[in-house]
């Protein structure tokens, strides 16, 4: 029943909200934002198994898909399209899907949750297979359209995580790794945009950037294979070859050019003193870990 989820229950510390000042309405705030970390925590071995399943699919060739509703469809799709840019993957490798389709991101689909065959549909329409990860997103852990989706990826033999925000939850059941993010009653109730939306993007951030890690997406703590898509990235572009090699900017810039203006590439050239091809080389026997590349040579 709703009513027990934790997300749904009334927040004892801010039953007179609506006569507060502005000032401890956001203390009140920022204090339960504190309880999203220790939640999170308490979950990191979970949260483990599920980016080594990630990355297995990534080694494999299947992708990153995320599931879910509402909110927490919306931040799927965040998450999905920021990896693009921040490292340099294709649009196809990491995917959100949100029940009522695109739309839905900007303006709600009434009932489209509630039908769990619009998940089989959805993934059905992006030829899920095997080699993927299937990731549903559901704060009360029992949104039907979620459910749908996960049921069908472990018919499909995918990996299947689910990520809720109340323990016990439904939707545990229907997935091999259950991250359950014990959130607790919301400030304002059953706004669950508010904490369990905060945990479940830092949780979805934490995946996503420890997968692409693990597939040789950073060197030391830089983004290697950032995509310069505006200004702002190409000049960070050059920065972060200047940090992995100590060069100066104006040698930084030759080398981003010469290398066709990829991070990576550039990067091994200077360090291991080779044209463009060489380090091509390098990188893809490597797998694209610029430090094997580096300590092979």
């Amino acid at each position: 029943m709703l009513e027990k989820l934790g997300t749904e229950q009334r927040n004892v510390h801010t039953m007179s909200l609506d006569t507060m000042s502005v000032a401890d309405v956001l203390k009140a705030m920022n204090k339960e934002d504190g309880s999203v970390i220790e939640g999170i925590h308490a979950q990191l071995p979970t949260i483990e198994k599920t980016v080594n399943a990630v990355i297995d699919s990534f080694q494999k060739g299947g992708r990153l898909i995320y599931v879910g509703a509402g909110t927490s469809g919306r931040l799927g799709i965040l998450d999905a399209v920021e990896c693009v840019p921040t490292f340099g993957v294709s649009p196809d490798m990491v995917v959100g899907l949100i029940a009522g389709g695109l739309k839905a991101f900007t303006k709600a689909v009434e009932g489209a949750e509630d039908n769990p065959e619009l998940g089989v549909q959805d993934l059905k329409g992006i030829q899920l297979n095997e080699t993927d990860t299937v990731i549903g997103i559901a704060a009360s852990g029992r949104t039907p359209y979620v459910i749908g989706a996960l049921d069908y990826a472990q018919k499909t033999a995918a990996h299947t995580i689910s990520i809720s925000c109340n323990e016990g939850a439904e939707m545990s059941s229907h997935a091999d790794i259950a991250i359950e993010l014990a959130t607790g009653p919301e400030v304002l109730t059953g706004s669950t945009r508010l904490k369990a939306g905060s945990a479940q993007k830092m949780v979805l951030n934490m995946i996503s950037t420890a997968a692409m890690i693990g597939i040789g997406k950073a060197y030391e703590n830089l983004m290697i294979d950032v995509q310069a898509t505006n200004l702002k990235l190409q000049e960070r572009s050059k920065r972060i070859i200047m940090e992995a090699t100590g060069v100066d900017f104006e040698t930084a810039t030759s080398f981003y050019e010469s290398s066709g203006k990829h991070v990576k590439t550039a990067t091994v050239m200077i360090l291991l003193d080779c044209s463009k091809e060489q380090a091509q080389e390098r990188i893809e026997a490597t797998d694209g870990f610029v430090r094997k590349a580096i300590q092979q040579a």
